[in-house]
């Protein structure tokens, strides 16, 4: 439905924007996409970190280090302490002019360095002219506040007549900001150093929300030092004293005691204020949870899962030379995550052996790559628990450690600070201790600031473990007692909560899934299994397709996402220009329009399957289904190979993009392999792109989701689909529909394409569907 007078200018903008795309990128290696994920998804956690989260935490933490700048500028650093008296109640002695001069630069250098960070994750100034001047920026105002500090300390800094000298809160905020700043600094000297030794590339991969974090971050503080600066005027205050009352009311500690609003125009204040504080809070929380949390976790787990299948991949290679040494004791090296004997025996198979089907040993292949995906997971869980279980005791105890030392005037025990800590974490806020001193209430802002992440992680992972093992363990006992379940007896109830707790829910529900099924007398493929959980591993035939889609149709359209809508609308489509093909008796117009329908169906399937709210993980069944459609047959050994321990070779995956050698990822041989299942023209030889379940480039060893990879090829095989119906002359006839182009075609070279997309022609799909049948039992 393209415009006409469209056509041509489209044409020319696409041809030069890819001219300069090209132009752009001809200095840089040629590199497929699909290693570009890869590559991602295996680089080092180091460099991941390097690379992602500490410009994260720089975007994060300079900001606060910017704030604690101008706490430290805007009041002086000395006060005079009466005979008897503390620093706490000094009188405030001016600072010299030099120091404030110091302090301003200081400070001035920041900002700029904090501004070159934000343009250039915005990607406003090139990385190598950005990354320079927020290292020296940040370095050179940590210098400047570190000689300040040290000065303070000397007798240069005493007051006249040998008066009694105390410090304010504005030197121990310099503590605080020349601190962030040095971290700051050399943070982003090691994601320079990454980016230089090729890495990862010179320009920040962060998506719009995670650049946000530090948007966010500004907004948060703003927010509270601007209602900081109105309070002191309002109530009186000193602009130190307001920032410390700002922030505990902003994180609803509620500490209250001596800073309270006590006018009306404060008390009146105080609503909007307040309201404004914890949205701004909560959208902080959430960016911290969504973009570093979460990101964070898939980047750990996706590194635990390759080091087990390295682990599991070097120890089948050893059973393989053990063989013929030690015939009888070669599975020894294979006691790793807890694999059966089956599987073990299945590994150390070689891809059409006679000991064993070549589906069958497949499928125990699939079967160890899932179980080192659920350790990996598990270990990931509990090693995030026990890191942010850590985080939050070491900052629970040394900021009572801190409190006890900076509130001696007030007399704390240390347990007493243990206990004014965590009332204080939990935002508890009781009241009943409160910091007086000018280091307790400066400490107590930026240590509150560093709980509001490190509190976020840690509820998060107990979300993953603690609270998700009770809310399991609370709906199970709802399953077997008295919630609604779709098991009539008590003692089917009970042995499925039994099933379910020790051998999982997917299990359970097969196995509840063969018992209705013998109790009706039907096999698992008729329509009452398929109400309950059918294996969709099947290759669907025509009457099958038909009776799936007209089900779908009886669904309320109303109720469909657009692009569902869109999909079924092609797939009805399709379907007609199916049923038109068959009547003119054309056999290749008909499969070509059959496997269109079926990827279409299927693309609205994973699509929802992508939208979830976690995402789906595949059975075997339906991963063979899906792999027919993209052009293999998981029954042909002549695809398959044994996991190949030279790939896991060290440099062959180093994350830089130039390794070299016949492994690593760019060479020759690296390519034919990763030609596996993307490869949409017709099938070239075998053997240059045979894969295995638990190796480099299985599908499951990836940093998409499963739904998201299928998504991406089942739209791939139908653009290669579309592509066959086009003209293959200069453009200027029309394609035409209803099979009318693939007539005009020879039909050897139609049947050859057609069925080297498929595998499968809708012919032997009944046969297909037989076979299946009597191998499934």
């Amino acid at each position: 439905m393209n415009d006409p007078g469209l056509d041509g200018p489209i044409g020319n903008a696409d041809e030069r924007v890819k001219e300069e795309y090209h132009d752009e990128r001809e200095d840089e290696d040629d590199t497929d996409p699909d290693e570009d994920e890869e590559q991602n998804y295996l680089i080092p956690t180091r460099w991941w970190y390097a690379s992602t989260a500490c410009p994260l935490a720089a975007g994060t933490f300079g900001p606060m280090a910017n704030a604690f700048s101008i706490c430290a500028l805007v009041e002086n650093w000395r006060v005079y302490v009466p005979p008897g008296g503390s620093a706490d109640h000094g009188i405030d002695v001016k600072d010299p002019r030099w120091l404030i001069a110091i302090n301003a630069v200081s400070l001035a250098c920041a900002l700029i360095a904090n501004l070159s960070l934000l343009l250039n994750m915005a990607r406003r100034v090139p990385f190598a002219i950005a990354q320079p001047i927020t290292i020296i920026g940040f370095w050179v105002a940590s210098v400047l506040l570190i000689a300040l500090i040290s000065v303070a300390n000397t007798s240069i800094f005493d007051l006249p007549n040998g008066e009694n000298k105390g410090l304010s809160g504005a030197y121990y905020y310099a503590i605080f900001a020349a601190g962030l700043y040095q971290i700051i600094s050399y943070l982003m000297c090691a994601t320079v150093y990454g980016a230089y030794t090729g890495h990862y590339s010179k320009e920040f991969k962060l998506t719009v929300a995670q650049r946000t974090l530090m948007l966010q971050t500004i907004s948060f503080l703003v927010w509270q030092h601007l209602w900081a600066l109105g309070y002191s005027h309002i109530e009186g205050w000193h602009y130190l004293d307001a920032v410390y009352w700002a922030d505990f009311t902003s994180l609803t500690i509620g500490v209250g005691g001596t800073f309270v609003p006590k006018t009306h125009t404060g008390r009146s204040l105080l609503f909007f204020f307040a309201l404004g504080g914890v949205v701004i809070l909560g959208l902080l929380v959430g960016s911290i949870r969504s973009l570093v949390l979460d990101r964070g976790k898939e980047k750990i787990e996706a590194r635990m899962t390759e080091k087990a299948r390295q682990r599991l991949v070097h120890r089948v290679a050893r059973a393989i030379e053990r063989q013929d040494k030690a015939p009888k004791r070669p599975l020894n090296f294979l006691h790793i995550h807890k694999l059966n004997d089956t599987i073990r025996k299945a590994l150390v198979l070689q891809p059409g052996t006679e000991k064993m089907t070549e589906k069958t040993r497949r499928h125990y292949e699939f079967e160890a790559m899932r179980r080192i995906q659920y350790v990996a997971s598990a270990r990931r869980r509990y090693f995030s628990l026990c890191i942010s279980v850590f985080a939050f005791a070491f900052l629970w105890f040394i900021g009572a450690l801190v409190f006890y030392k900076a509130e001696y005037t007030q007399n704390w025990s240390y347990f007493a600070c243990i206990y004014f800590s965590y009332t204080t974490l939990l935002t508890i806020g009781y009241g009943d201790y409160e910091p007086m001193s000018h280091a307790g209430k400066a400490f107590f802002v930026f240590w509150t600031l560093l709980a509001i992440p490190t509190l976020t992680i840690l509820i998060s992972n107990m979300g993953d473990t603690v609270v998700k093992w009770v809310k399991d363990v609370t709906i199970w006992v709802g399953e077997v007692t008295v919630l609604p379940s779709s098991e009539s007896t008590i003692l089917d109830r009970l042995k499925y909560g039994a099933l379910k707790a020790i051998f999982g829910k997917r299990v359970a529900r097969e196995r509840h899934t063969q018992r209705i099924s013998a109790r009706q007398g039907r096999d698992e493929d008729t329509e009452a299994g398929e109400n309950v959980a059918q294996p969709p591993g099947r290759i669907l035939g025509l009457k099958q397709l038909r009776k799936r889609h007209k089900q779908d149709k009886q669904k309320s359209r109303d109720t469909m996402d657009p692009n569902e809508r869109l999909a079924a609308d092609y797939a009805e489509e399709e379907g007609n220009e199916e049923e038109d093909a068959k009547q003119h008796g054309n056999k290749v117009a008909e499969d070509e329009h059959h496997l269109r329908r079926q990827l279409l169906e299927e693309i609205r399937k994973v699509y929802a399957d992508s939208n979830a709210a976690e995402p789906k993980q595949y059975t075997y069944d339906e991963w063979v289904y899906y792999i027919a459609l993209l052009g293999q047959d998981e029954g042909d050994s002549k695809y398959h190979r044994q996991p190949n321990a030279a790939d896991d070779a060290p440099g062959s995956h180093s994350g830089k993009g130039h390794a070299s050698g016949p492994d690593s990822p760019t060479s020759p041989k690296s390519q034919r392999h990763m030609a596996s299942l993307d490869d949409d023209g017709p099938l070239p030889d075998p053997e240059s792109f045979q894969w295995s379940w638990v190796g480099q480039r299985s599908p499951l060893m990836n940093e998409k989701s499963e739904p998201e990879w299928l998504l991406d090829r089942l739209f791939r095989k139908l653009e290669a689909s579309l592509q066959k119906q086009l003209p293959a002359n200069d453009g200027s006839t029309p394609p035409q529909r209803n099979g009318d182009t693939n007539r005009e075609r020879p039909e050897s070279a139609q049947s050859s394409s057609t069925e080297a997309a498929l595998e499968v022609s809708p012919s032997d799909w009944s046969e297909k569907v037989n076979d299946e049948k009597k191998e499934l039992g």
